[in-house]
């Protein structure tokens, strides 16, 4: 079974929807036959790169909203986060520009490493409040997460991987998705959102039924 998971490093929901999709599985009874695939998407592509502004203040700008009120939405997701085990810390987060973010995690699945890589990068983002467009700090998150240093900065340094992104990017708008994180699973189910864990659960179960094939 092939379970594709669309989503943005940078985004709140990805990271709890990464841990409910890990919860999912570990009560799958065939998690043994399930590869996990990391999609690329991009909330925000026409963010400039190393243009960060805090995601408060990008936030207010977006929905038009107060910064008590952008505030209190990064609280609300925060209070969620938490509830998965996750310790967020969005009054440090800066928006990115996450295309070269998105190149390393096609590179880290070459070595078996994108789970790892999407992972310290969505943390590095959401709880220590990096700038994932800074090609430094995404060679330092890389070798964090078991990537070869020179081999990472050779291909952030050049445009390997950009077709994969855009792939996946063309991929999502075939598919329909406007939103992310969003599961499709053997290409069969699709689930649009961080939903529960019973939800996703269901999901896997269904497509494994003999009456799904």
């Amino acid at each position: 079974m092939k379970v594709e998971v669309w989503s943005d490093t940078v985004c709140p929901w990805c990271y709890i929807g990464k841990r409910r999709l890990e919860k999912a599985l570990t009560r799958y009874e065939h998690a043994d036959e399930v590869e996990v695939i990391w999609r690329s998407f991009q909330l925000d592509p026409t963010q400039p790169r190393g243009e960060n502004i805090p995601t408060s203040e990008m936030l207010a700008r977006k929905y038009g909203v107060t910064p008590p009120e952008a505030t209190a939405m990064n609280d609300r997701v925060s209070a969620l986060a938490a509830e998965e085990g996750l310790t967020y810390h969005l009054d440090r987060a800066v928006t990115a520009n996450t295309f070269d973010a998105h190149r390393l995690i096609h590179f880290a699945a070459a070595h078996n490493l994108a789970g790892a890589t999407q992972e310290r990068l969505m943390r590095a983002t959401l709880t220590d409040g990096a700038a994932v467009d800074d090609t430094d700090t995404l060679v330092r998150l890389a070798t964090e997460a078991g990537l070869p240093a020179d081999r990472t900065r050779e291909v952030l340094d050049g445009d390997a991987h950009a077709d994969d992104v855009h792939d996946d990017i063309r991929q999502a708008r075939a598919l329909g998705i406007s939103g992310v994180p969003f599961y499709a699973v053997d290409r069969t189910y699709g689930i649009s959102g961080a939903q529960p864990v019973e939800t996703i659960l269901d999901a896997l179960r269904r497509a494994s039924s003999p009456l799904a094939s």
